[in-house]
Parts: C-alpha cells; structure tokens; sequence
C-alpha cells in the first residue's frame, strides 16, 4: 500500500514537469521554425513587414488530421513588441491554440508550419481579446513572399493579420481565413507553472522568458529590433 501510495505521488510530481517539458520543446520548434523561414535566402517573408508588424504568431507542426477527427487544433506561440507605442523589445512568449482551419496546402497528415504577422494595433488588441476568428473579428490575408515582393497591395495594406505556411518544402503565403485563434491558457500554465493568459504574459510584463525562448526572440531582435511605421 506504501509502495502504491509513493508511486502515486511521484506520478503526481512528475506530470507539471513532463507537461511543461512539452511546452518548452513546443516553444524551441517554433523559434527554430521562425528562423528557418526568415532566413531563406529568396522566398522568405519581407523583412519590411517583420519591421512594420506588432506581433509574431508561430504554429509548427500542424497536422490536418489533427482537424478532420474530433476538432482539434494546432498549437504555437505569440510574441509582440512591448511598450505603449510598440516600440519596445519583443516579449515573453505566450502559448497560442489555432482551431476550425481547412488547410488548403496541406496533404494527407503532412505537417505544415503556420507564420503569421498581426500589422496594426487593433489588430494585436482583437487577437489579445479572447477567441478571434480571423477574417471576421480581424481582417486576413495571405502574405507576400520573398524578400524583396511587392506589399503594396490593397489587401496586404489594408490587412490586420497576414499568414504563410510552410509545407513539404513549399513556402507560401496563405489565407488563414474562418480559423479561430485563442490563448491556450493550459499550455501557459504549463509552461510557467501559474494560471496566465496571453495577455497577461505579452502585455503585462509578469514574466520572463524562458531559456526556451531564446532562439524565437533572438531571431527576432537580429532581423527586427525596431518598429517603423
């Protein structure tokens, strides 16, 4: 009875540290994710529009079967410019959930990996509200690609979130439109060890940022430690 008792006791202990080690090795594929697609030599993401965003939004690993059965969703992480003006370093990531999405680039269960850029503050304060559906509570588009395209279009200009995918060696831009985004607050639990949400973490300065961090900020304060307009 002892021996059951301190078994269930170390299974107890050990379960916030297993899901928090998910989370973080989450957070590490992310920022590896996010690095591999700024630094494509030629189809990458404009650089001018990583300079003009508020916030990163990063889901690797997507998978659409996870969509087909049962309504599930994809997981990643959000960051944005702190500061009253945005125009302060990037923030403490926070876990991010990605729901309801039909993938047109995506085959069978092949990963696909998700960047999207929210380009205005009524843009990161509708993401920051609670569940967003994008397209409806914030205006979408699929973003250009390469270094040196074009943004000048209505639809980019005139867009809240711009998104892109990554699947099968394909990068491209997307539209991300009827999915909905949210804070996925389990996961934020997890990976701090307190009940926060998003906004909490992006916006009111509790945190720091975990070592896990380290490659998706670092990435982002190299191509991008300012905001221009």
């Amino acid at each position: 009875m002892k021996k059951l008792i301190a078994l269930s006791m170390c299974m107890l202990l050990s379960a916030p540290l297993i899901a928090q080690q998910k989370e973080q090795e989450r957070l590490k594929e992310a920022g590896q994710v996010l690095r591999d697609v700024i630094e494509m030599p030629d189809k990458g993401i404009p650089h001018d529009l990583i300079d003009k965003s508020y916030c990163v939004i990063v889901y690797p690993s997507v998978k659409k079967a996870a969509f087909i059965v049962g309504g599930s969703y994809g997981r990643g992480v959000i960051t944005c410019r702190t500061g009253s003006n945005y125009n302060g370093p990037w923030s403490a990531p926070a876990m991010f959930a990605l729901e309801g999405a039909s993938f047109g680039l995506q085959i069978g269960g092949q990963a696909t990996d998700f960047v999207l850029l929210v380009m205005n503050d009524s843009g990161a304060k509708s993401v920051m509200s609670s569940k967003v559906k994008i397209g409806a509570d914030a205006s979408a588009a699929a973003g250009p690609v390469g270094r040196d395209a074009s943004a000048a279009t209505d639809a980019v200009l005139k867009a809240q979130i711009l998104s892109w995918s990554r699947a099968q060696g394909v990068f491209a831009g997307i539209s991300l439109e009827g999915s909905t985004m949210r804070s996925d607050d389990g996961a934020n639990k997890a990976l701090y060890g307190k009940e926060l949400s998003a906004n909490d973490i992006v916006f009111g300065g509790k945190v720091k940022a975990p070592a896990a961090a380290r490659t998706l900020l670092a990435e982002l304060r190299k191509v991008s430690p300012h905001h221009t307009k």
